[in-house]
């Protein structure tokens, strides 16, 4: 076997050792175990919140360990076609078995960190907003870019992406939009990406083909579920109705069916302009202001419990996080990493795995290297 072949195999036991590690692989076969033999008991939906609790368990429990024995299956399987390819001379045997390995290496990183993504609402579903910054139809435009961009990436997780609110821009383009992606550990994935995206490129809108810089920002916060509860003062709100804007029938602009709620302590301000109904865009409006409040309770545990580690800066709002340079030159950088890419036309079709993992190592880091020190 290539020296090569034997690096990536190695990475792969490590990586599958790293996984069983963090599960505590007997203690999750036999949690596993009783959940299973608990999903049989007629009496578990007496209490529906709590056997939802338990199925979600089972489900996470049940996709890990099936996830580290299918990786050690196939891990066996191609290193068994590589001696067979060898001892017979057939090579193209061996290429496809190494061929395997290299995605299977690919895979196993992947599924390393976000085995990590151990956070109170990582697993959870996620609410994503995109803003344009200053720059005018530029600005917009790239606003547009970035929705583009993360709807594809997520269409590639197999997440679901629902639109809540969208305000198109003058010429073209969106001022703002909301979205929310469904799907186990959206929130969790996509944490890190809360900041100032730029872009460099010559602008269409420009008759004399000049280079623009254009920023827009974007802010992610985690859908919380009826069991977290968040206390939130009426009298403390401003609620404002308003015609919803952007296409979505001739209906959209007949009635001041869109909500905005402003919680006046913090600032914090969310719209809902999806349903046809006031009182069902109020609704998810209050759903996404307790979210909005429940995420920054989350960054202030999160601060308190890493304060030697953390930089509010790494994730605030206002902090340029990451640079798509498409003229004089081709290049995706993030500026918190160092992690490039030469082909921005692939990360703005959804291609952001490498970042989003390279970001979530970073912050995670220090757990990361404390089971490598004691793998060694």
């Amino acid at each position: 076997m290539r020296n090569e072949i034997v690096n990536v195999v190695d990475e792969i036991k490590q990586a599958v050792s790293l996984l069983r590690r963090h599960l505590d692989w007997d203690q999750a076969v036999r949690r596993l175990d009783w959940l299973n033999n608990k999903a049989e008991d007629p009496n578990l939906w007496n209490d529906p919140q709590e056997a939802q609790k338990l199925m979600r368990e089972r489900q996470q429990l049940d996709d890990g360990i099936s996830s580290v024995r299918k990786f050690e299956a196939d891990l066996q399987e191609n290193i068994d076609l590589i001696e067979l390819g060898e001892m017979e001379g057939d090579q193209e045997v061996i290429r496809d078995a190494e061929n395997s390995l290299k995605a299977m290496l690919v895979e196993a990183n992947r599924r390393q960190v976000e085995a990590m993504l151990s956070g109170e609402a990582d697993s959870n579903d996620t609410y994503l907003e995109v803003h344009s910054g200053a720059g005018g139809t530029e600005s917009q435009d790239w606003a547009n870019i970035l929705l583009r961009m993360y709807t594809r990436w997520a269409e590639r997780q197999g997440f679901k992406v629902e639109v809540l609110e969208m305000h198109d821009g003058e010429e073209a383009g969106i001022k703002s939009a909301t979205i929310m992606v469904k799907g186990h550990n959206a929130y969790g994935w996509l944490k890190t990406e809360s900041g100032v995206h730029r872009l460099v490129r010559i602008s269409p809108y420009d008759s004399n083909a000049r280079r623009h810089t254009s920023f827009s920002s974007i802010w992610v916060y985690p859908v919380v579920d009826d069991s977290i509860n968040i206390e939130i003062n009426e009298s403390d709100c401003r609620i404002d109705t308003y015609r919803a804007s952007g296409s979505g029938g001739q209906h959209i602009n007949t009635t001041d069916s869109a909500v905005r709620i402003t919680h006046i302590p913090t600032g914090i301000a969310v719209a809902c302009q999806q349903e046809r109904s006031q009182h069902k865009n109020k609704a998810k409006a209050w759903d996404m202001l307790r979210s909005r409040l429940y995420e920054v309770e989350l960054e202030k545990r999160e601060a308190a419990a890493n304060a030697e580690a953390a930089s509010k800066t790494d994730i605030g709002w206002g902090h340029q996080i990451r640079s798509y340079v498409l003229q004089p030159y081709q290049m995706v950088k993030d500026m918190r990493t160092g992690v490039e890419s030469s082909a921005p036309s692939d990360v703005l079709d959804g291609d952001l795995n490498p970042f989003m993992e390279a970001a979530l190592a970073h912050r995670i880091s220090g757990k990361a290297d404390a089971v490598v020190d004691d793998l060694a």
